[in-house]
């Protein structure tokens, strides 16, 4: 649920970060996504619309949906694999007035036990030239936290979201960028269906299970720097890095380098890497000593310190659509990334015959993959 509430966020935001002075291209993308790893299989299509009236104003509308079917080690560990479906729609608004830009985005994402209400906000001014934009962000989002067999339960998280970013072109092939944001989040914050274990000599595994308890608030930072170097034969070299950390204690790395290099006159090849290395959270625990060892309990292992590796590529296909001639241009792309997860300090359970606290370390690979067309109109 956490990867599906920050994946629906920042898709609200995407709007958001046109660049000032231009607005983006009338085109329409229809995509289907895939991923594979850990017991999780998410897939299902997406499609987005964009539309400019006047050159001065454009529309956008988007819709996305998941269908998920977990058998995770948390749900093997503690309960029973499930299947359920996400969807999403959005719709966002633009409008330029002479080298100023701004935007406006709503979108709403539903599943089950979860529904999430974001709005967010833009302006942006190129500046000194047009060699420098800036822009200044704003995302408040409202989501409704139920849990599936009690009608009982129910809370709420509020999220906002303050950020700037600034661009700034070097030179005629270099492109550096800045960015921060400020996360404030307050509510139900942790999954309501997850447990953390503790030390019990009575129960058989040698331990026993009680639900986690998070902090109601939780405030982060994230600093962001990026260069674009554009090579003279139509490539390109991107590097980008991020640094976050909140009051949970969680601090995290993230570094990207990026490749895209033109095979012919309408296949692009795309090469990167990704780096992400995060420790835990301060209230983080595989194994607590005791039942209510302290006030926040947490075994959540997105909140442990983990290492991620990313190997991805991506190929470009520019092609005339047949019986569409409505497009100017149309382009079939595919995406495939695989990731390798190491975590430090969460132990996979499955292991059977060793004392509680010696389980090996969990570690899995995922593969994504993303093929979408592209028509420009």
């Amino acid at each position: 649920m956490q990867l599906k509430r920050a994946a629906a966020f920042l898709v609200a935001l995407l709007p958001a970060a046109a660049g000032a002075g231009v607005l983006p291209e009338d085109r329409a993308d229809l995509m289907w996504h895939y991923y594979d790893g850990g017991g999780v299989t998410i897939d299902g299509p997406s499609l987005l619309v964009r539309k400019k009236f006047a050159e001065k104003y454009a529309v956008s509308a988007s819709y996305y949906m998941d269908m998920v079917s977990s058998a995770s080690i948390d749900v093997v560990t503690t309960a029973s694999p499930y299947t359920e479906e996400r969807t999403q729609y959005g719709v966002g608004f633009e409008y330029l007035r002479g080298k100023v830009t701004y935007a406006a985005s709503f979108s709403n994402s539903r599943e089950n036990d979860y529904e999430a209400n974001t709005a967010s906000f833009s302006i942006a001014q190129d500046m000194f030239g047009d060699l420098t934009t800036v822009a200044l962000l704003f995302s408040l989002g409202k989501d409704d936290v139920t849990r599936r067999g009690d009608p009982v339960f129910a809370d709420e998280i509020d999220r906002r979201i303050y950020g700037v970013d600034v661009t700034q072109v070097a030179t005629r092939s270099l492109v550096l960028g800045f960015s921060y944001e400020a996360i404030a989040e307050e509510g139900f914050l942790n999954n309501p269906y997850r447990q953390v274990r503790f030390v019990d000599p009575d129960a058989a595994l040698g331990y026993s299970y009680e639900f986690e308890r998070y902090p109601r608030t939780r405030t982060g930072n994230a600093f962001a720097l990026r260069a674009r170097w554009y090579l003279p034969y139509r490539a390109a070299l991107q590097g980008d890095y991020r640094f976050y950390n909140d009051t949970w204690d969680i601090r995290s790395h993230t570094a990207e380098v990026s490749y895209t290099h033109p095979l012919d006159q309408r296949l692009t090849l795309d090469v990167h890497y990704r780096y992400y290395t995060q420790d835990a959270a301060e209230f983080y625990s595989d194994l607590f000593p005791r039942a209510n060892f302290q006030n926040f309990l947490a075994r959540d292992k997105e909140l442990a310190s983990l290492t991620s590796h990313t190997l991805g590529f991506g190929l470009a296909w520019e092609f005339r659509a047949p019986k569409m001639g409505f497009f100017d241009r149309t382009t079939l792309n595919l995406k495939y990334d695989r990731i390798e997860f190491e975590y430090g300090d969460f132990r996979d359970l499955r292991a059977t015959g060793v004392a509680p606290g010696t389980e090996p370390l969990y570690a899995f690979g995922a593969n994504v993959v993303r093929l979408f067309v592209s028509g420009w109109f």
